[in-house]
């Protein structure tokens, strides 16, 4: 596909590098010469210095002929009149607008044809704050993935000894619950991917990749580490826009706190909230979290716009005692770097974000794309269309369908019914299948396996 990318920003930079290694053909518009250098040095891509709102710019990146303009600016506005634009003078057939703002997004009736001609709106704050909110309402889990509409999960979670599956073979686990119905996806030990088999042995400190439906998931978790008890008393480092909207959401039902420095924004988000015990002050102040019973705290969750605060805000609570601490991180190198530090979950924007984007540039019907492992995996809920004589996964049994290496499939969603995925279950037509890929580099293989021969009518 023919793809620019307006914005060449931590969100941008991040949608470059994932399209970029998929073969597309990518041009980036930003302002700034020197993010566009930089892009250059590491991709394979075009530049275009220039407003990414205007038409020359638009034309010297090649809109004429483009077949989707992603835009993801810092400004809403640019965004969305850069969408109108594209459209306009362009007839650009996809137009994606990342939008923040919340005054743009309580009227939907905004994004339509009829008024700015956007065919997909994302708010990173909104996908990071419903992925914390998942993350809160599954305690010890380290990712929380929704497919069909919420119905199916994938959940990530990190093997403990005292867990009843650990240190025994797989097939134990639905030996353990047989009333209950999950598959395993996909293990990591020591960051290096496994297989999983009936035989596999579950270890210690494995990292194991689980589908689903949520009613099953703590029962799932149970078997793998002791299970934690529920979370109560939260706070949020941060008042911003996921602070303010992670408070909103969770006050009714959790005891809130939220600590912010700047004055005139402690006392508008106050106004706006209920429940919550709104703080002015440094997140990193000692004094300030023992003042507020920090090591009582069951989630203390970093969110402020300054990755250093973060990451040092959350390992200070931590120290103080906080049961689970999390922090999020923009810089994809810190990331890797707190991996192994005191802090329990590292939250990447572009990574919750990513998946978003995914889905609509497959060449397959992809209904949901989730980036795990900071890019390295996916996991990918496809259409299978067609019939057995045109489709390459219709009619088949799952034993039977030649999937790429390391790719599984976890769940089939037919209709109403969640069916998680055995050997002997027959893919039929309009199923929703999931699948873990371990190598994302796979992508190609089964965008394949689900595309529709030329003799389907």
């Amino acid at each position: 596909m023919k793809i620019i990318i307006l914005g060449a920003g931590q969100v941008g930079s991040s949608v470059a590098a994932n399209l970029v290694s998929e073969a597309n053909d990518i041009t980036v518009v930003d302002l700034k010469p020197e993010l566009l250098r930089e892009l250059q040095d590491r991709f394979d891509l075009r530049t275009v210095e220039g407003h990414g709102a205007h038409p020359d710019v638009l034309v010297r990146a090649g809109a004429g002929d483009a077949d989707m303009i992603i835009a993801v600016t810092n400004s809403d506005e640019t965004n969305m009149v850069a969408c109108q634009v594209a459209y306009t003078l362009f007839n650009t057939p996809t137009k994606i607008a990342r939008v923040r703002s919340q005054d743009f997004l309580d009227h939907p009736e905004l994004f339509s044809l009829e008024a700015l001609p956007i065919d997909v709106h994302i708010s990173p704050e909104r996908l990071v704050t419903e992925h914390i909110m998942r993350l809160i309402e599954n305690p010890g889990a380290l990712q929380v993935q929704d497919f069909a509409n919420g119905r199916v999960r994938l959940v990530a979670v990190k093997a403990y000894h005292g867990g009843p599956l650990v240190g025994n073979k797989l097939r134990a686990l639905y030996d353990h619950m047989p009333n209950v119905d999950a598959r395993v996806a996909a293990i990591y030990r020591q960051d290096q991917a496994i297989q999983p088999e009936g035989n596999t042995v579950i270890e210690a400190n494995d990292e194991v990749f689980f589908i689903a439906a949520p009613r099953h998931i703590r029962a799932v978790m149970g078997e793998l580490r002791r299970l934690e008890k529920p979370y109560r008393r939260l706070i949020f480092a941060g008042g911003g826009n996921i602070g303010t909207r992670l408070a909103t959401a969770l006050e009714r039902n959790y005891r809130v706190k939220v600590i912010e420095c700047i004055r005139d924004r402690c006392k508008r988000i106050a106004e706006g909230l209920e429940r919550t015990i709104v703080l002015q002050g440094d997140a990193a102040d000692e004094e300030l979290l023992i003042e507020e019973n920090v090591e009582n705290t069951d989630v203390f969750c970093a969110v402020t716009d300054d990755d250093e605060a973060n990451i040092l805000s959350a390992m200070l609570a931590k120290r103080l005692g906080a049961r689970k601490v999390m922090a999020l991180i923009n810089r994809s190198a810190y990331v890797d770097l707190v991996q192994s530090s005191p802090i329990d979950v590292a939250i990447s924007p572009q990574q919750v974000t990513i998946g978003s984007l995914l889905k609509h540039v497959r060449r397959a019907d992809v209904v949901e794309v989730h980036s795990l492992r900071r890019g390295a995996a996916e996991a990918i809920e496809a259409v299978a269309h067609g019939d057995a004589g045109s489709g390459k996964v219709i009619g088949n049994a799952i034993e039977d369908i030649e999937l790429p290496k390391g790719t599984n499939i976890g769940a089939i969603v037919r209709g109403d019914e969640v069916i998680i995925a055995h050997h002997d279950i027959v893919i039929a037509p309009e199923d929703h299948v999931i699948m873990f890929l371990q190598d994302k580099r796979r992508v190609p293989e089964v965008e394949q396996l689900f595309q529709v021969g030329v003799t389907f009518l």
